[in-house]
């Protein structure tokens, strides 16, 4: 009896299964690309309304974290600043700076500061500075930062180095494994409070300066020095009974 189905059709089953893997890896990275967040991508650096210069502001000028995230060591979330917080300052500094002219029109004033009116005389509202937010956290994960910042981790141990970038990035992954590299090892990040916003802090030269160490009544007994960055981290952790926990209940609430 003669074959019902032509000969091309054997590979047919073959074809069909390479064109549905196909498809699927298809979705899979379609969903993967369009479906994260970019504010968990290392390396996503979005063009904000008001071009903000870290390396200025802080490397330069060295004005602290906590002037523009004003809850972030009392609150779990790290605010972003008003337009108020900037107008502080640029009232008076660069006044007439083009880079500023979506602050000017946040405050409701022109080039010259005087506040805008509308056609009756009544004076105009700004609109809030919309940031773009570069880090975010997915839905289902908590994390406080004034629990770390309150015990001795500062902000590059998760931002990278902020002091020297003239347009902030995502530096870390932020990912469970990298999360967990740190709760297994805090000893690495641990630095004294004071040191906490310093982001050029140098632990050896900090330990060179500070042969008995004395921050917060932490004192190491007259005569002992610590000389090793990981040997003062360890000691930290000791100190401050720093013992941050593993178990998916952590950070999955």
């Amino acid at each position: 009896m003669a074959n019902f189905f032509p000969r091309w059709t054997n590979l047919l089953p073959l074809k069909v299964a390479v064109c549905l893997g196909a498809l699927g890896a298809g979705v899979v990275a379609g969903i993967t690309y369009y479906g994260t967040p970019k504010a968990q991508r290392v390396g996503y650096q979005p063009t904000q309304p008001i071009h903000f210069d870290h390396s200025i502001h802080v490397g330069q000028n060295g004005m602290d974290c906590r002037y523009c995230h004003s809850f972030v060591e009392h609150s779990g979330h790290a605010n972003v600043p008003t337009a108020n917080t900037c107008w502080n300052c640029h009232e008076h500094v660069k006044k007439g700076s083009p880079k500023l002219a979506g602050l000017r029109s946040a405050m409701a004033v022109d080039d010259n500061h005087v506040p805008l009116e509308d056609g009756a005389g009544n004076f105009l509202e700004g609109e809030p500075i919309e940031w773009v937010r570069v880090h975010k956290a997915p839905d289902y994960v908590y994390f406080n930062h004034s629990a770390h910042l309150n015990r001795g981790i500062s902000c590059i141990s998760c931002h990278g180095d902020v002091q020297n970038m003239e347009k902030v990035y995502h530096a870390e992954s932020h990912s469970m494994g990298w999360c967990l590299d740190c709760h297994r090892a805090p000893e690495k990040h641990l630095r004294p409070l004071e040191e906490v916003y310093n982001l050029d802090y140098d632990p050896t030269e900090y330990l060179k300066e500070n042969t008995v160490i004395d921050t917060e009544g932490l004192i190491v007994g007259k005569g002992e020095q610590i000389k090793e960055p990981e040997q003062f981290g360890k000691f930290l952790r000791a100190h401050w009974g720093v013992q941050p926990k593993e178990s998916c209940a952590t950070c999955h609430r």
